[in-house]
């Protein structure tokens, strides 16, 4: 883990990832973090490979022993109006510049980086290769998921609390039974499909 650190000793580093790309359903969420080299924070990893009580028990540690982090999102109506990967690189965007502290260079996840004034390098599978971007997949995550939990008692049937949006079999039948909700992202196909048949689009 953190194969990058040595080459950005002495600088403020923020890593930032997002969750949610792939669901139906549901904000994208994404999280930017500034950790303290002198607060090191065991068991930091990709939050996908951590145990969801891994990341509940991980989530008030980094946001008391972080220097900064800050969690932020794109809606649905905006996931709908400039796509998912906009809408990613936004809630990214946002996160980083709603940190406390702003950072001298930021590591992103993924290969694409947001459209910003930030000295920034894109580091495939960095939330499984550098801790600030494992904090913050993890921050990102569990704000997500515990919106799901919420969701679902607003919105029963679907099995939000279950699948958090993904387009699971569950998922899939109980929209063509119930219909598409508010929160259901109405420009991805399976959505759309839906709403074409009951012509409300």
């Amino acid at each position: 883990m953190d194969v990058f650190h040595s080459s950005y000793q002495g600088i403020l580093v923020a890593g930032t990832d997002e969750v949610g790309r792939g669901p139906l359903a549901g904000d994208v969420v994404a999280a930017a973090v500034i950790l303290d080299p002198n607060k090191p924070i065991e068991g930091l990893n990709d939050s996908k490979k951590l145990t969801e009580k891994k990341r509940e028990a991980l989530f008030p540690i980094i946001q008391e022993q972080a220097l900064s982090w800050c969690i932020a999102r794109a809606t649905v109506q905006e996931i709908d109006e400039i796509n998912i990967l906009h809408a990613s690189l936004l809630a990214m965007t946002r996160a980083v510049q709603g940190l406390a502290v702003q950072p001298e260079h930021v590591l992103v996840d993924g290969n694409k980086i947001p459209q910003w004034s930030y000295p920034a390098e894109a580091v495939v599978k960095g939330d499984s290769r550098v801790a600030a971007i494992a904090a913050a997949s993890i921050l990102a995550k569990v704000t997500r998921d515990r919106e799901m939990l919420a969701m679902d008692e607003l919105y029963p049937g679907y099995g939000l609390a279950g699948h958090k949006g993904y387009p699971t079999k569950v998922h899939m039948q109980a929209l063509e039974t119930l219909g598409p909700t508010p929160i259901h992202r109405r420009s991805f196909g399976p959505v759309k499909k839906q709403l074409e048949q009951l012509s409300l689009l």
